[in-house]
């Protein structure tokens, strides 16, 4: 590598260039890129102290970073994603209204379950919310295509995960998509995966802290050049770096148990997305074949 490399000219050129670089970066730079890839709108707008509180490391460590990967400093990294900013994007402020909800919420003593209820009900709102703006449309039509195009999808997550791989599997099928859920009972996980070829789909739904499950099953479709499309909560976890494609959701922590809210959402819009989808290529298939018929008599 050069000693002095070329800046990034955009943050999505830099986002790049952190994921092709994460795996060799030290346990410090490593926690500094995931916070940049999670929270990008913070490193636009906040204080170098403020980041570096957050991240857990030295302002120097951040300097460092910047430098690694071409910039003069800090304040010229931070530069490339205020330029990007939307103006009026709902996701903006996303991660400080979650610290702000998760510090009003922690401070208060439980005094009945409506109320529960209620902070309940407030946090998966403001995650529902930041989902609308976070997946990108071309990242989801994609997905969808993945879905249609494979001979059969594999669905798997476990412990945390597992309702959402369970409803996936359960609403394919629905939909008459061919399609096997991996569940692991008996410990079977790699008998239920043996049958997948290069036609097929493993879509893997994985949280921090990661299913060792869930990696060898990527490892096993990457083995059998199989597309994978990961539903996780960062782009550079295991279960995301092999995958051909990466849905990242950031999900709602209330009294520091994690919801499946937003997860939930996302898997019923792939699923009707893709019912949708083959209905209206069903749909155009039999209009032409009516037009051919009519054309011959």
């Amino acid at each position: 590598m050069s000693e002095h490399p070329t800046p990034p000219a955009s943050a999505e050129e830099l986002r790049s260039a952190i994921l092709a670089r994460y795996d060799g970066l030290s346990k410090r730079l490593k926690q500094i890129a995931r916070y940049i890839l999670d929270e990008p709108n913070a490193v636009a707008l906040e204080t170098l102290a403020v980041l570096s509180e957050r991240c857990g490391v030295q302002p120097s460590a951040i300097v460092r970073f910047a430098k690694s990967f071409g910039f003069d400093g800090a304040t010229q990294m931070q530069r490339l994603f205020r330029d990007g900013l939307l103006s009026a994007n709902a996701s903006l402020g996303y991660g400080e209204r979650v610290r702000e909800f998760s510090k009003a919420v922690d401070g208060k003593r439980v005094s009945d379950p409506s109320q529960v209820l209620a902070e309940f009900v407030e946090g998966n709102v403001l995650a529902l919310q930041h989902l609308g703006d976070a997946i990108d449309k071309r990242q989801l039509t994609e997905a969808v295509k993945l879905i249609a195009q494979a001979g059969t999808v594999y669905v798997a997550g476990f412990r945390r995960s597992f309702p959402v791989a369970a409803y996936l599997a359960y609403s394919l099928h629905q939909v008459d998509k061919k399609t096997v859920f991996i569940d692991s009972v008996g410990g079977m996980t790699r008998q239920q995966i043996h049958g997948i070829t290069h036609d097929d789909l493993l879509l893997v739904v994985s949280y921090q802290p990661y299913a060792e499950e869930a990696v060898h099953l990527i490892d096993a479709a990457v083995d059998a050049r199989c597309k994978v499309l990961s539903i996780s909560d960062s782009p550079v976890s295991p279960v995301a770096k092999p995958a051909s494609l990466v849905l990242q959701v950031r999900e709602a922590e209330i009294r520091k148990f994690r919801s499946l809210s937003t997860s939930m959402c996302l898997a019923q819009a792939l699923v009707i997305s893709y019912a949708f989808s083959t209905a209206t290529t069903t749909r155009n298939a039999s209009t032409l074949g009516a037009k051919k018929r009519t054309a011959k008599k």
